[in-house]
This record gives C-alpha cells, sequence and structure tokens, in this order.
C-alpha cells in the first residue's frame, strides 16, 4: 500500500522548531527500511519539554510495492534538488520525504538541516541522536 502524503506548511508546525534547540531522536534503527519513526525534541528555558512525532521517509524504495505514487516521488526528488525537503503528514505523524532507498547518518543530518531551514532556525541549533540496529 503506498502512502498518502498529507503536505504540511512548515510555518504550521511548532514555534519552537525554530527558537529552540532541536534533537531528532530515532526511534528504531537506521537500517530498518525505507521509514525510520522518530520525533524531534527540545526544552525550553524553563525546562518544559516539547515533543513531536516526526519519521523519516525514503521515497525510492519500490519492492514489492512502490512506497509512494510517481507524482509525489517526483515532487520529493524537485524540492530535494533545491535545497528543500518535503514535510509532511501520514497517520498524523509529521514526516520528512526524502529521496533515496534507505538511511544514512549524512542524509538523516541533511533531512533535518532542512527542516531547519524551512521553519528559519539556524541548522547547528539541529542535532540527530541515531539508533544503528535494525
Amino acid at each position: 500500500m503506498q502512502a498518502v502524503i498529507t503536505d504540511v506548511d512548515p510555518f504550521d508546525l511548532p514555534e519552537w522548531l525554530g527558537t529552540l534547540e532541536v534533537v531528532w531522536r530515532a526511534d528504531v534503527g537506521l537500517r530498518t527500511g525505507h521509514l525510520v519513526r522518530g520525533r524531534l525534541t527540545a526544552s525550553g528555558a524553563d525546562g518544559a519539554a516539547q515533543e513531536i512525532a516526526c519519521d523519516l521517509l525514503a521515497v525510492d524504495e519500490a519492492y514489492p510495492v512502490p512506497v509512494v505514487d510517481d507524482a509525489t516521488r517526483l515532487r520529493v526528488h524537485q524540492a530535494w534538488r533545491h535545497g528543500q525537503v518535503v514535510i509532511g503528514e501520514i497517520d498524523s505523524r509529521t514526516v520528512l520525504a526524502v529521496p533515496g532507498t534507505g538511511f544514512g547518518p549524512d542524509l538523516v543530518l541533511d533531512a533535518l538541516g532542512r527542516l531547519a531551514r524551512a521553519v528559519g532556525a539556524h541548522a547547528e541549533r539541529y542535532a540527530a541522536l541515531l539508533r544503528l540496529s535494525a
């Protein structure tokens, strides 16, 4: 079954993504395939924790069925070519859709840097906590 990505405007995301130190934490290992579940977290000056679900989706996986339809795949590739990332929602979870069939550390960091830019933050304010096991 193909995933249907509902577009999310970066300005509709929580404001703290653009103002605080943000960490993307993988809930599963990067080697789990084309979808890596995770979450964005931050702590405010008052110590209050902020968190939203945020998964990474590699849209070029095609076996046994394509992950997304051709139009979505094309849109993801076009955004990436222009230095952007497609931000959307699948099953009420935020998703960053990127070209590729899986994830390595460089691709994760690149996607997070593009998210930071989309919400008006500096990429240096974003970090990633990765899990390597399948």
